[in-house]
């Protein structure tokens, strides 16, 4: 008896279909193709559907009408426009409209010779004219429901006017914090957020790499190699707060004398400054480079060593003439990927002491710091719309700050592969 006309159950490997059972098993395998074609592109457009449902939120909250009113209108301070007084009509404005011992406050905070034109105008608009926004609206309902926003200002806030707002503007990328959210801005916490994401990157990648290229290149199979990578493994996996409880310990308390810039002549600072930040996000990425770094290194074909080998060239002259630059595209992928975590991190800074409120620009690397996540993190805990917009605000700014170091590794990337 032939295979193909075999009873299946006397023979369960060897029997292949026929006749009919040919056709039913090509609609059977086509049904179950067509079925999973459908579930993989059901998830395609679940991911896409919350993705666009997140991006129009953030949209959402960030134009708008709002409701402004102000305590003193700008026109009785100054027959001028305030942008055009100088810096000491300014500061006789405010002197003239606030206490004399608030004046006195603001001059022992920051003496008035030292502060510039722009954070008088601010102390003005903050304390004299008391410009605040009294109700804020989505851009959807801004746009559909203008009739009745108007009427409703007008019943609930007589005194107020209603403009139609953009959170993004160029006041908000430069202004420093403010408690008064019309007036507040991120430009110390974009400031703050690139110094920290330049130190982790200038620490990681040296050391991710050359990391990589050890435990690639020149390690045995010996037993304590493998418990390396198997702890290097699993501390790519450990919550990122654990790092700042590290950081805690040994960057802000143990070393001290260092990264408060005690040990450089610096009086007015601590331990938690930038240079910690940047201490403990660097090794919250690292694992995750030297992983990335081994993966770009394995996966350069072996046969380009033997003949860099059969050349008369060196282990190193191999690794450096020809391995590296083969493995640098994966290599820059790595860093795109540890480039994401570390700017987005919030946990690890808070646990070593990054500031919420700051008004002044990070000068140095031994500086009180903010970030963008814990703006937008701290914007988000206080009631009122106001702040949720400019929290939606402060979110694209975000998205975008990390779209252009993204892009300009992958333009880098490319470059190379190209090349090599």
């Amino acid at each position: 008896m032939s295979v193909s006309s075999a009873n299946p159950r006397e023979h369960p490997t060897g029997y292949l279909p026929t006749g009919n059972d040919i056709q039913r098993n090509i609609v059977s395998r086509r049904r179950w193709g067509l079925v999973w074609q459908i579930i993989f592109l059901s998830s395609l457009l679940i991911g896409l559907l919350a993705l666009l449902t997140l991006l129009y939120t953030i949209v959402d909250d960030s134009f708008g009408y709002i409701a402004v009113q102000t305590k003193i209108d700008p026109e009785e301070l100054s027959d001028r426009p305030l942008e055009e007084l100088s810096k000491e009509e300014l500061i006789e404005i405010l002197r003239a409209n606030v206490s004399a011992g608030l004046f006195r406050r603001f001059d022992r905070d920051e003496p008035f010779a030292e502060r510039s034109k722009e954070s008088v105008l601010q102390l003005i608009e903050e304390r004299v004219i008391g410009r605040e926004v009294v109700a804020a609206y989505k851009l959807t309902e801004s746009l559909l429901e203008r009739e009745r926003i108007e009427v409703t200002v007008r019943e609930r806030f007589p005194r107020a006017e209603l403009e139609f707002h953009s959170w993004i503007n160029p006041d908000f990328l430069t202004r420093p914090m403010s408690s008064v959210p019309i007036l507040a801005g991120i430009g110390n916490a974009i400031l703050g957020s690139l110094w920290v994401i330049a130190i982790t990157m200038l620490l990681a990648v040296p050391i991710g790499i050359l990391g990589g290229v050890y435990l690639e290149e020149y390690t045995s199979d010996a037993w304590y190699y493998r418990l390396i990578e198997t702890n290097i493994n699993n501390l790519a996996g450990v919550p990122s707060i654990i790092y700042g409880i590290l950081g805690l310990a040994v960057f802000v308390r143990a070393l001290e004398p260092i990264t408060s810039g005690a040990a450089f002549g610096v009086t007015d600072s601590n331990g938690r400054t930038i240079i910690s930040a940047g201490l403990t996000m660097a090794l919250l990425v690292l694992p995750l480079m030297i992983i990335n770094a081994r993966e770009a290194i394995r996966a350069v074909p072996q046969s380009i060593r033997l003949a860099s080998y059969g050349l008369g060239a060196t282990r190193w002259q191999t690794i450096w003439n020809h391995v590296l630059p083969n493995a640098l595209p994966g290599i820059l992928t790595g860093m795109i990927l540890s480039m994401s975590r570390a700017i987005g991190e919030t946990a690890p800074l808070i646990v070593i002491g990054a500031s919420t409120f700051i008004v002044f620009n990070p000068d140095s690397v031994f500086d009180k710091f903010t970030v963008i996540p814990i703006q937008i993190y701290n914007w988000t805990s206080q009631p009122g719309s106001q702040f949720r917009s400019i929290a939606a605000a402060a979110i694209i700014v975000l998205l975008v700050t990390l779209l252009l170091l993204n892009a300009t590794a992958i333009l880098l990337r490319n470059r190379f592969r190209r090349s090599y």
